[in-house]
Order: C-alpha cells, then structure tokens, then sequence
C-alpha cells in the first residue's frame, strides 16, 4: 500500500476532521502521536537514552513532546525539559501536558547550555504551520541544537521545515530521525527534506482519519 502523501493545509485539515466531526479528542490524538515516538526512542541503543532534552515550543508540536517526555520518564530513561518560552505563553493542550509533566516533576529549564548534557535531543519545537523564516530566539536555539553533539529525533517534521517544500525557513533543524505524524508530508519527500530529516518513520496509526 501506498502512503498517503499530504500538504500542510491537507494535514490541517484532516486534523479538524477528525476532532470536530469524527470526535477524537486533540488531546487522545496527541497522546497516541506521542507514543509513537516514544517506542521510537526506546528502540534506540540505551546509551542514546542516557540523557534526553525534550526542546518544548509554545504550540501542540511542544505538547506532543511535552506528552513524550513523560513516556519516556515513566519509561525509566532521564529527560529534561527546554523551554523555548516562558511556559505560560503556551496552547491549552500544551499547558495540560505541563501540568502532566510537573506532576511527575521532571526538571525544567530555559537555558539551552543544557543540550551540551544531552545524549539525545527531541526536537518539539515548532509544528507544520509555520509561514515565515525562522528569526531570532527561535533561530538560535535550532542553531544550538544543531550544534550540540547529541543526535536529533524530530516530531513531525523537523523544526524550520517547510512542510510543503522541504527548504528550510531560513534556519531548520538537521535530525538523525523523524518521526511523522499520520501521514507523509509533501516536503519530507524532498531532496532537502530528505537531507534534514534524517531516517523518516511514518506513524501511521495514531487516528486520524480521512476525509
């Protein structure tokens, strides 16, 4: 079989789909995304695992990895969480899975110094929407985690991305692996995508459902 291969706005808009006609909830559609890239973590050499920074954006993309750093702590393997942006700027999924992750208190930081202690990066930082060049704080720190020495696991796609293209908005992050949610995008079937992404995993059952 074929997989299906979507937009941004086609992505968008099975999104909506699904939550406001099928009525899955946001929040049962992030915890499944999340459980596909936690086994995808999991799988990996335990040495990789010694150290995970989960790098949280203010948007869902930072609530799927807020939702994985969890699982992964539940898992037994240490996580810390950076901030891109003051926690309380954030979406409501993502500040429920703030509240999720304070209850199991795993630690919390906005200062990107900590992905030098990283054995593996999560890249949660920005979703498939974005419509500009990446600029300023947000452009740094996908720079640092380019930089740093650990490898990069990349939710969706990987930040910076052009979902339709595969170029990168001015910056992006450059993954050893992404993990894809519900269905290819457009510009993970790119050369530059392909070059950014790394090993692309198509989580392809996490319930989102066709129009």
């Amino acid at each position: 079989m074929m997989t299906k291969v979507v937009t941004a706005k086609e992505m968008q808009a099975l999104d909506r789909h699904t939550i406001e006609e099928v009525g899955i909830p946001a929040l049962v559609l992030m915890e499944r995304a999340a459980l596909a890239v936690a086994d995808h973590i999991l799988a990996l050499p335990k040495e990789k695992r010694h150290q995970v920074v989960v790098v949280v954006g203010n948007g869902n993309n930072g609530g799927d990895g807020l939702a994985v750093a969890r699982l992964l702590h539940l898992a037994g393997t240490p996580v810390k969480l950076l901030f891109a942006l003051p926690p309380t700027q954030a979406s409501k999924a993502n500040r429920i899975q703030q509240h999720a992750c304070a209850y199991y208190q795993l630690p919390v930081t906005t200062d990107p110094a900590v992905l030098s202690e990283a054995t593996l990066i999560v890249d949660a930082l920005l979703g498939i929407g974005i419509d500009r060049p990446v600029e300023g704080h947000y452009a740094d720190l996908i720079d640092a985690m380019n930089q740093a020495a650990a490898p990069i696991v990349a939710i969706d796609l990987p930040s910076g991305m052009n979902t339709d293209t595969g170029e990168a908005m001015g910056t992006a992050v450059t993954a050893a692996s992404t993990v894809t949610l519900a269905y290819l995008k457009v510009g993970l079937t790119t050369p530059a995508g392909e070059a950014q992404a790394g090993h692309i995993i198509v989580a392809n059952h996490i319930g989102i459902y066709d129009l």
